[in-house]
């Protein structure tokens, strides 16, 4: 079974990455299984609290509850090099080296995440993963691709996000 973790940068309860990872779930191909972890709790990197206190504590329970995945989907831009989920950063290679990444997105606005998945390139080179070019899923104008209560109701974007899954998950695979 393939397992990836997918992470949606956002706490908005509406969240539109958030919805789509959901979406995500249900449209995942057979033989593999999508888990969501959240960022809720996690802190932005302070070195001296860590150096004083240690990983912190919810760092740590994302990185033991969630199974050891295949791979990584982020739906969120980041604005250092570093991800709290790499602490420490002796775990970076254990936790990021050589997985499968893929980067998709939905934002309301009409270029669909494309800078914010253009800066995720430099943090997922740092991290030493093996990011899929094969496909890029850019959701745009999100309010109107998604319900009230946050389901997927374009069935265009429906298919575009089936295909971007089925070829991630062949990449993962090989």
């Amino acid at each position: 079974m393939t397992k990836i973790i997918g992470i949606s940068g956002s706490l908005r309860r509406g969240s539109f990455n958030s919805a789509l990872l959901r979406a995500a779930v249900e449209l995942m191909p057979a033989g593999a299984e999508l888990k969501i972890e959240s960022i809720e709790g996690i802190p932005l990197y302070n070195g001296d609290v860590e150096a004083a206190e240690g990983i912190p504590t919810r760092v740590a329970e994302v990185r033991q509850r969630s199974p050891k995945p295949t791979a990584y989907f982020s739906l969120r831009p980041n604005t250092t090099t570093q991800c709290p989920l790499s602490r420490p950063a002796s775990d970076i290679k254990v936790v990021f080296g050589g997985k499968p990444v893929a980067v998709m997105g939905a934002s309301p606005g009409g270029f669909g995440t494309i800078l914010s998945q253009n800066a995720w390139l430099p943090v997922l080179r740092t991290l030493g993963t093996n990011p899929w070019f094969g496909g890029r899923l850019l959701v745009s104008r999100a309010q109107t691709v998604f319900d009230e209560h946050g389901s997927l109701k374009d069935e265009a974007i429906r298919k575009q996000l089936e295909q971007f899954l089925h070829g991630f998950v062949q990449f993962v695979q090989v």
